[in-house]
């Protein structure tokens, strides 16, 4: 029987995965560490890995599976998979093209408000037993605002469409400008520094590829309008940390929303990464990005969730099934249901 392993999985999720693959005639084990990480029982015998975001999915991690034939990752992201290392094995691999555009929009537009309400500093001051009053929470209304959307996919095009029901204006930057969208919903497409300049409000819903690698940086963040709020639920390394902790710092931008960080796989381990041992000189990690992770965590004009956007059961039910599809497709016909896109593909 094929037998395949699940990282980073467990409770209903693991359950409700193993059930599907079982009756597809697939034997599956189930862990809760990543791939990096967990006490793999016999590697010798998976011929497929489904994994999810955080951990690297490396030539180390890979290279213990000898029988392995599938990769696939329960995300729409697939940074975190040495590609070219598994393109040179021959693997298949599998992904998650798209699971929560309503999902991610709806919690991006949360975070909008709790920063431009201040709806954190609020709920923490009654928590905190500091008095029952709004000093210092005044906000600002969203009606009336502009919106500068970055990145017009699905998740993009499902917050303009939730922001017209704010009666905000909206403004837009994408590599491939959607007309017909555009058309639709009433919003014109602007160079990037246009859309830093004269949005109230920007918001992140690009990939992570090289060419979106720090896109907003510190040679084109101080261009952002003066008091702006920015949401990020894309992709951490979209932007320059250091560029975001010095905007925040000289009040070029009034707020942030942040489910996203770049090093947060540290954060998510602080304690595993400071006692790992003393030879691991930890490539690839900027300590100081993690230290200014810290600074951003601290500010009171910035909120920070722990990359937690897509976790609803309705999106993880999607992404499971999206997983169960790319796995039974592979071992059926041999190909993943929906390949990651690779310059093979």
């Amino acid at each position: 029987m094929t037998r395949i392993a699940l990282f980073q999985t467990k409770g209903w999720e693991a359950e409700y995965e193993t059930e599907k693959l079982k009756e597809a005639g697939i034997d599956v084990d189930c862990y809760e560490e990543g791939i990096d990480k967990a006490s793999i029982k016999d590697p010798l015998s998976y011929e497929g890995v489904s994994v999810f975001v955080g951990p690297l999915v490396n030539k180390e991690s890979l290279g213990k599976f000898s029988n392995l034939k599938l990769v696939t990752t329960r995300s729409t992201g697939f940074d975190h998979i040495d590609l070219a290392y598994a393109q040179e094995k021959n693997f298949a691999l599998g992904y998650v093209p798209h699971y929560g555009e309503n999902t991610v929009a709806e919690f991006a537009m949360g975070l909008i408000l709790t920063v431009s309400r201040k709806l954190y500093l609020g709920v923490d001051r009654i928590k905190e037993d500091e008095g029952f009053s709004f000093d210092g929470l005044e906000g600002f209304d969203l009606k009336g605002k502009t919106l500068g959307v970055v990145g017009t996919g699905r998740i993009g095009a499902h917050v303009i469409k939730m922001a017209k029901g704010f009666d905000m204006h909206i403004v837009a930057h994408d590599a491939y400008p959607n007309e017909a969208l555009a058309k639709e919903h009433g919003f014109s497409y602007i160079p990037l520094e246009e859309l830093l300049a004269t949005s109230d409000v920007i918001t992140i819903h690009v990939p992570y590829l090289p060419t979106t690698h720090h896109l907003i940086n510190k040679q084109n963040i101080e261009k952002i309008k003066k008091g702006a709020i920015l949401i990020n639920t894309a992709r951490g390394a979209v932007v320059e940390t250091e560029a975001l902790v010095i905007a925040l710092q000289k009040g070029i931008l009034g707020g942030a929303g942040l489910d996203v960080l770049e090093e947060e796989g540290v954060l998510k381990d602080e304690q595993g990464f400071w006692l790992r041992d003393a030879d691991d000189d930890a490539p690839g990690v900027n300590l100081r990005t993690v230290l200014q992770d810290n600074i951003l965590i601290d500010m009171p004009n910035v909120v920070v969730t722990p990359h937690n956007a897509f976790n609803t059961k309705e999106a993880k039910t999607r992404i499971l099934d999206a997983d169960i599809e790319n796995i039974t497709a592979f071992f059926k016909g041999g190909a993943a249901q929906n390949p990651i896109p690779t310059k093979k593909n």
